[in-house]
């Protein structure tokens, strides 16, 4: 009898100590959580750093955007050109008189060929010096600084005659767009949301599992795709397009800010979150040609446009909406590879969290301090 009730003794405490482990475990095992709390901050630290912080993130906003916009000026935009040697290098010259390094002819067979490199934005503007009626063609499309710096191109040339040359705009904003930045405001929105919601989720869940942290991702993405599609091309008639491409680049656009905000709070905690403001918000819509296409942006920004989330998800929204889909392929293709790169590399660094060493050396350091 003794020795059951010393069995039974045993087998309780090994129970216990069973449960105990499994309860450590789970503590320790919390690859999708986000650091735990420290306590608040007290003293000159906590006077200091909201201060830096802050202030950090708003100096980056004027400094990137004043750099950005203060002075836009065009870099080369390029301009068809259908006419005889002579006219087309005459052309070029008075387009330089005009405005030094802000065009770059280039030469087309035909007017068709011409038309159609409007139509799907490998050119700006297009000279057609055909007969007696010479034309010039460009797509409002681009946005206002575009038609104020290609639009007075006809009435600096002469026809064959001596009179002005007719001026058309051959892809025109829609009705519900007259001034051409509902594109960038649709896309500023979504953006925010995504940078919002990578801050939020490890806010209000920071224990949530891997899982269930990509399903909130992805309701996210689809649901605010869908609603800025709806809202933008359906209710306002400002984006033209198929609602389900809209849809479809709002919501791979937004899901990679907020998968990249997530990547950057898992990788430096707190201080993740003001580095996904000023690459995500500041660096990203300073750069997204929403306000003025890249061309128009300092040399060292231009780069970036066709890098960051936003930059090509406006680019894809614009070539859907009006330019024969230009820009749409490549957008799909860099967008999916933010998410699936920032996805692959938070499940990569939960799964290494979780790992059996990492554990181990967790629960010593935890027994050190007890």
């Amino acid at each position: 009898m003794h020795r059951e009730i010393i069995s039974e003794t045993e087998a309780a405490e090994e129970q216990a100590e069973h449960e105990r482990g499994a309860r450590h475990r789970h503590r320790a095992a919390f690859p999708t959580d986000a650091a735990p709390r420290k306590p608040g901050l007290t003293g000159s630290a906590a006077v200091l750093r909201p201060v830096i912080t802050v202030l950090t993130v708003g100096l980056m906003f004027v400094s990137v955007f004043l750099a950005a916009f203060h002075t836009p000026k065009a870099h080369r935009l390029p301009v068809a050109v259908v006419a005889s040697d002579a006219n087309a290098a005459l052309f070029d010259v008075k387009l330089q008189r005009t405005a030094p390094d802000a065009f770059q002819v280039e030469r087309y067979s035909d007017a068709t060929a011409a038309r159609s490199a409007v139509e799907h934005r490998k050119v700006y503007a297009a000279y057609l010096q055909a007969g007696s009626a010479p034309r010039v063609l460009y797509a409002g499309a681009n946005g206002l600084a575009v038609q104020a710096l290609v639009a007075p191109l006809g009435h600096t040339q002469l026809g064959a005659d001596g009179s002005k040359v007719h001026v058309q705009d051959i892809v025109p904003l829609a009705p519900g767009d007259n001034r051409g930045l509902s594109v960038f405001y649709a896309s500023f929105g979504l953006v925010l949301a995504g940078f919002l919601f990578g801050q939020m989720t490890y806010q209000v869940a920071p224990r949530l599992p891997f899982g269930q942290r990509m399903g909130s991702l992805t309701l996210f993405a689809v649901a605010g795709g869908l609603a800025t599609a709806l809202i933008a091309g359906s209710a306002f008639g400002a984006i033209p397009g198929p609602v389900l491409g809209i849809a479809g680049i709002v919501a791979l656009m937004s899901g990679a800010v907020a998968a990249a905000t997530v990547l950057l709070i898992r990788l430096f905690g707190p201080l993740g979150v003001p580095l996904g403001s000023i690459f995500m918000l500041v660096m990203g819509n300073a750069t997204s040609g929403g306000v003025l296409p890249p061309s128009f942006l300092p040399g060292w920004l231009q780069p970036m446009a066709s890098v960051m989330p936003p930059g090509v998800g406006v680019r894809a929204l614009n070539g859907l909406a009006y330019f024969h889909n230009d820009g749409v392929e490549s957008g799909l293709i860099t967008l999916s590879a933010w998410v699936v790169l920032c996805v692959g590399t938070i499940l990569g660094l939960d799964r290494l969290a979780a790992a059996p060493a990492i554990l181990h050396f967790a629960h010593r350091d935890a027994s050190a301090f007890r």
